[in-house]
């Protein structure tokens, strides 16, 4: 071997070993920071660069929301209307998991993570509260917390709490302050998704019960997504099943495959003291009913309609791979054969969700359709939030539309301490303040939104 090829062998087992020692020093230090999620970035994830800066309004309800929060980390319903107590313990004394959820989701829309943001360590608590209960429950049981009996779980179904803390653990993932709360907040979110999946009946439901169960319905199948999205493992099947349901429900009587009957029905006459905007031209009254909606078509039409639009996100985010390989020459035939039928699947359940999203925009402009029971309540702040989501990722005028109106409407009604209250049903200031927070914050929400070019046709 002459000299040069011995120098050249040295000089290559000397770089080898300095890469080596350079990965090694690597992995010292990523042994320090929490685990990375393992999937692809969500669509708009993050706070876009569009997103409106923190009203006023905002910020007094963030603070209010901080304000309550208990020393053990979650929120308890907060104060009721006075002929609604009794629920789910004393106000203010019993931290409940539904509740603590939603707070906390408001917490994160405001531009907090349970690592990052100046209340990170509110959402931190809230996240440790809420995965305590769950390793405390039975791994066959679709429940979560035992804690029962709360306003939340008998007006939207005895599980909402799970389905809100798979919504949470699924924005919380990737964001926890170490390795060690990472570790515990995936493990937890892992074993609701495994309920959630163990107990989904064939039609794609979890349960009946409960005063307006389509909205819990609908959350479930955000939660379900909202993992996928962000890295964890979901039956296909599961996903499917849930995506079917919501589409379905938007079929007129009479169709034999439709999973959830659409029917007529006359809409609760209005009362005085809801919100009352309305936008946009289309058919007026409410004037259809579906399953699970308590008699008001708002909750059904909203619930169903974000519960498809977050299927449709979760499919959107493969769509740039399967192109690739439904496009390639290269690939087998197979690969290529499943590609192209996943990606005409996407087109019909879009198109699908696309009709579904006309039927809401078209009530939009009737007063009695968007005030839904005749006056506020928890369940009409929450309907807001779907259809604000759904409108997102639709863009244009109709979103500008609803958004301008749902924030001079929810600014109008917002008590001088920052909450905001119902007067039916669910009436506690904690999940009224949050959900009519992410109603104005919408335009923050986890959703892939139209281009800003649609916005302004």
């Amino acid at each position: 071997m002459g000299t040069i090829e011995r120098t050249s062998i040295l000089m290559t087992l000397v770089a080898v070993a300095g890469l080596t020692a350079y990965a090694s020093l690597r992995a010292m230090e990523d042994e320090k920071k929490p685990p990375v999620g393992d999937s692809p970035p969500r669509a708009a994830a993050v706070p876009r660069p569009e997103a409106k800066p923190l009203s006023d309004h905002v910020k007094k309800g963030i603070d209010y929301l901080v304000e309550h929060q208990l020393p053990n980390g979650g929120w308890s319903q907060g104060e009721e209307a006075a002929a609604m107590r009794g629920g789910g313990g004393e106000p203010g004394t019993v931290a409940n998991v539904g509740d603590t959820c939603i707070a906390a989701l408001a917490l994160i829309r405001a531009g907090n993570t349970p690592k990052d943001g100046p209340y990170a360590k509110n959402v931190a608590r809230a996240v440790a509260f809420v995965t305590a209960q769950v390793e405390k429950s039975a791994a066959d049981d679709l429940s979560v917390t035992d804690v029962k009996n709360t306003r939340l779980q008998g007006k939207l179904g005895p599980y909402v709490d799970t389905f809100l803390t798979s919504m949470l653990l699924a924005e919380a993932k990737g964001k926890m302050p170490d390795a060690s709360s990472e570790k515990t907040a995936v493990a937890a979110l892992d074993r609701v998704i495994a309920k959630i999946t163990k107990n989904q009946k064939a039609d794609g439901t979890w349960t009946d019960a409960g005063w307006a169960p389509v909205l819990a319905q609908s959350l479930a199948g955000k939660g379900l997504n909202r993992a996928a999205q962000n890295g964890v493992q979901v039956q296909e099947r599961v996903l499917a099943l849930a995506e079917k349901n919501a589409r379905d429900s938007f079929k007129p009587t009479g169709d034999s495959t439709a999973v959830a009957s659409v029917r007529r029905t006359t809409s609760p006459a209005a009362s005085p003291g809801g919100i009352t905007g309305g936008i946009g031209g289309g058919i007026g009254g409410g004037g259809y009913r579906m399953a699970g909606d308590a008699n008001v078509p708002l909750y059904g039409f909203a619930a169903n309609a974000a519960a498809g639009q977050d299927a449709i996100n979760t499919r959107k985010l493969a769509e740039a791979d399967l192109k690739k390989v439904a496009d390639d020459p290269k690939a087998p035939a197979a690969e290529r054969e499943k590609a192209q039928t996943k990606l005409k699947e996407l087109e019909t359940n879009a198109a699908a969700q696309a009709e579904a999203t006309k039927q809401v925009v078209d009530r939009l402009n009737d007063k009695q359709f968007v005030q839904g029971f005749g006056s506020n309540g928890g369940e009409e702040f929450l309907s807001y939030m779907q259809i604000s989501e759904t409108l997102l990722a639709k863009g244009g005028k109709e979103w500008t539309d609803w958004d301008k109106s749902m924030t001079e409407n929810l600014g109008r009604i917002q008590n001088p301490d920052g909450s905001w209250s119902g007067h039916h049903c669910i009436t506690g200031r904690t999940f009224c303040t949050a959900t009519a927070l992410l109603v104005l914050m919408a335009d923050r929400a986890p959703v892939p939104a139209a281009p800003k070019a649609d916005a302004k046709k």
